[in-house]
Parts: C-alpha cells; sequence; structure tokens
C-alpha cells in the first residue's frame, strides 16, 4: 500500500526534468531512443581501438669473456730513418752541400820512378731560392780550393774560386716561363797564384782579378728552375786589380803604369777596368741516368765601346756520378777566354816588356772521388 503513494512522487517530479532537457538540447532520430515515453540519450564511437597483448621484455642472459693482452716489442724494428717534425710550408727552398775529394799516390820501390802526391779540393755550395705567383729570387754561391803535396816539394794550388750570383725576376702571370731580370754576378779566388816553379812573382790574388756583372735583360726560367737562360743587352763589366803591382803591369785590362825612361813610375795603374756589353748566360741542370747528373753553367759576353765582336767565354761542364748518399765522384772541365788576359809577354834583356803578349784559351780538367754532406 505504501508503495503506490511513493512511485507516484517520483513520477511526478521526473516528468519536469525530462521535458527541461528536451528544450536546452535538440533531439533527432539518429541520436535518441524513445523507451516506454522516455526519451534516452546515446552517443556513436566512430573509432574502435584494439588492444593487443604486449610481449614481456625478455631477459637475456649474455657472458663475457676479457682476456688479457699480451704486449711484446720482440717483433718492433726501429725506423731506417730519423722522425722528421711538421714544418710550415715555406716559398723558401735553401741548398746546403759541402764536399771533399782526394786523389793519392804512392811508390814503394817502384822501378820505373815517381814522386808520392796528394791532392784534396773541397767545395762549398749554398743556395736560398724564393718563389712566388709573380716573382722569383735566385741566390747562389760556391767556394772551391784545391791543392796538391808532393815529396820535396812545397803545396800546389790545383783549383781556387768563389763564385755568388744573384737573379731576380717578375713575370706577369704564372702560366709563362719569361721573366723581366735583374742579375748580378761577382768571381774572384782566395790566394795568390803562381806559373810554377816561379813562386817570387803572383799572377793573380784576392780581388786582382775579381769580376763583377751587374744588367737587365729577359731570362726564361724552367717549372722546375733546371734550365735558366737569361738574356741581357745592357750588362757593365767590372775588372777589379786592386794590387798594385799587377795594376801597374796592367794586368786584365785594367791601364798600366806610365814609366819613364828608366822603368820608375810615373803615374800608377788603374784598379778598376769598366766595360758595357751584351751579356748570354745559361745554367741547365739533368738526371741523365739514374744517380748521374750533368750540370751546366756558359756565360758569353762581348763589349759595345772595345772590340764588338770578340766575346769573352766562361764554360763548365760538370758530371757528378753518385755512390751512395755520401761518396760521389766527379768528372769537370772548366774553359776560360778573356781578350784581356795576355800570356807570354815578350821582354828585352833589360826586362822592359815589348809585347804584352797574346790571349789563349784557358783549359782545366778535373776527375775526384770523395765525399759530399747535404743539410
Amino acid at each position: 500500500m505504501l508503495r503506490t503513494p511513493y512511485l507516484l512522487f517520483v513520477f511526478i517530479i521526473a516528468i519536469p526534468l525530462v521535458h527541461a532537457q528536451d528544450k536546452t538540447r535538440p533531439t533527432s532520430e539518429a541520436d535518441s531512443v524513445r523507451i516506454d515515453s522516455m526519451t534516452v540519450d546515446t552517443v556513436i564511437v566512430d573509432t574502435i581501438v584494439i588492444r593487443r597483448p604486449q610481449e614481456r621484455v625478455q631477459n637475456i642472459k649474455r657472458g663475457v669473456t676479457l682476456n688479457t693482452s699480451v704486449i711484446s716489442f720482440k717483433k718492433t724494428k726501429p725506423l731506417d730513418k730519423g722522425y722528421k717534425k711538421f714544418q710550415i710550408p715555406s716559398f723558401w727552398q735553401s741548398i746546403n752541400l759541402l764536399g771533399l775529394n782526394f786523389s793519392e799516390v804512392a811508390f814503394v820501390n817502384w822501378n820505373a820512378g815517381g814522386n808520392n802526391s796528394v791532392s784534396a779540393l773541397g767545395s762549398a755550395r749554398f743556395e736560398r731560392n724564393y718563389k712566388f705567383r709573380y716573382l722569383q729570387w735566385e741566390n747562389y754561391m760556391e767556394l772551391r780550393y784545391g791543392v796538391n803535396a808532393q815529396d820535396n816539394q812545397k803545396l800546389l794550388k790545383t783549383d781556387d774560386a768563389i763564385r755568388f750570383s744573384s737573379t731576380f725576376g717578375y713575370r706577369q702571370d704564372t702560366i709563362t716561363n719569361w721573366y723581366y731580370s735583374v742579375k748580378a754576378n761577382f768571381n774572384t779566388q782566395f790566394s795568390n797564384g803562381y806559373k810554377y816553379p816561379d813562386r817570387a812573382s803572383p799572377i793573380s790574388r784576392f780581388m786582382s782579378p775579381g769580376y763583377s756583372f751587374l744588367g737587365a735583360g729577359t731570362s726564361y726560367i724552367s717549372a722546375g728552375g733546371r734550365f735558366n737562360l737569361y738574356f741581357s743587352p745592357l750588362t757593365q763589366k767590372a775588372t777589379f786589380v786592386l794590387d798594385q803591382n799587377l795594376a801597374d803591369q796592367g794586368a786584365f785590362g785594367v791601364e798600366k803604369a806610365v814609366l819613364d825612361a828608366d822603368g820608375n813610375v810615373l803615374v800608377q795603374g788603374k784598379h778598376v777596368f769598366l766595360e758595357l756589353g751584351f751579356l748570354i748566360s745559361n745554367n741547365w741542370e739533368t738526371e741523365v741516368y739514374k744517380n748521374m747528373a750533368l750540370k751546366h753553367r756558359l756565360s758569353l759576353y762581348t763589349d759595345y765601346l772595345r772590340n764588338f765582336g770578340n766575346i769573352d767565354v766562361d764554360w763548365e761542364l760538370n758530371i757528378d756520378l753518385r755512390v751512395n748518399e755520401f761518396i760521389m765522384t766527379t768528372i769537370g772541365t772548366h774553359i776560360l777566354y778573356d781578350n784581356d788576359i795576355l800570356f807570354d809577354p815578350i821582354k828585352n834583356a833589360e826586362g822592359v816588356v815589348l809585347n804584352d803578349g797574346k790571349p789563349r784559351i784557358q783549359f782545366k780538367q778535373l776527375l775526384g772521388v770523395g765525399v759530399s754532406y747535404n743539410f
């Protein structure tokens, strides 16, 4: 009996609530369903999520084997050559070469006869060359001195030379090998030279003669610098004779002294003789065969003011046969011709020079075996 009034009370309260919800939200057939005269909201699910069971991470046990490394130096070999530190690249190239050649002859109870003799020739060569794009500057210096010792005789000089050369070149682009060049040369010797066996009167001394060349022109220099051909239409040649006795004799082309009838010097000889002429020079180095190098140097000069067409020649040709890093054999020839260097003057009984003599071809040949060190 008590349930009927209770249900009636709930039904009276629920009807206004349902009616208010219908006013706030429009309904349609698609999203509402009537069940027993009551409207119930529904939700359409567009996505279906299927969840698969995840496999559990398996813990695989793996073993690690640690072997003890054994280091042995029994098979380690030392470096053949010393370690060289890294050097910053430079546009300068340096050459330092020292050489010493020997030749020796000894006799013991030798029926054919002969004198024991020992010869030695020391040489040094230094180069400092710079090359970058349009500029090239080559500097070369060579020093040589040789002696010969024989039984019961004093030392004889076999070679003597001081040679310096500097060439500065400029080119318009990096493709051509032709340069506008300025060149300077200087040559002289270390000690007195004699015409053996006469040792009383030296025929040459330090800076007697000394030769200087200064000029401008053009040069062709190969890419590796082993071939250099230089033309100078304007070169000044200076001959220095600083020894007064040789200058008074007019040696090497300088103006000689003025003497009186008794041979007394009235006006001393000049110490410098200047010329202006045309110069051609050529330097060439090449490897003929393995460990066999050929070096060629040629200088041709003629004076415009005196005896144009008369050519002074200075030609040197050397072949170096290298046995190993330190032992080398050198075969060389040197030819000189200078119209101002006279030989065999004619004198009368009183010693007065009647004829200064004639120029001759000068020839020197060299064969030596020795050691060389490049650093």
